[in-house]
């Protein structure tokens, strides 16, 4: 009980602890239940599919090349479910539990907050650990 009362007695510096442990644990498993060379060379070919949407103006290459990325983007995306499947449970549970410490001292603006550290903490830890 130590920790839930460490948590309520500092709310913010609490959110952004977990936060930043929640995204770290969420860019692991995707790191690793991924194929980030296979990812990285999607997102290669969609940079290229922009640059080419960009310098073309025939209607009918523009649509293959929107078909092409729409395809690509439902690889990516299909690839994503693994570790959505392997974190959706336990990430849930810490949600219903979080809820119940920062409700009643933040009311609902601690998700707020989370999301707020979550989405930082997400484009720096991905950076850092050069995840696709």
């Amino acid at each position: 009980m130590v920790l839930k009362e460490w948590m309520i007695a500092n709310p913010k510096i609490s959110i952004l602890v977990v936060s930043l442990i929640v995204t770290f644990v969420s860019t692991i498993a995707h790191k690793y239940l991924t194929n980030q060379e296979h990812l990285k060379s999607l997102k290669a070919r969609q940079k290229e599919i922009q640059k080419e949407l960009k310098g073309n103006k025939d209607p009918k290459i523009m649509q293959e090349l929107n078909a092409e990325m729409l395809k690509i983007t439902g690889l990516m995306f299909k690839s994503s479910f693994r570790p959505i499947f392997v974190t959706l449970i336990p990430f849930l549970l810490l949600f219903v539990w979080l809820k119940g410490v920062y409700s009643p001292v933040m009311g609902n603006s601690w998700i707020w907050w989370y999301l707020g550290f979550s989405v930082v903490s997400s484009m720096i830890l991905r950076k850092v650990l050069k995840v696709a």
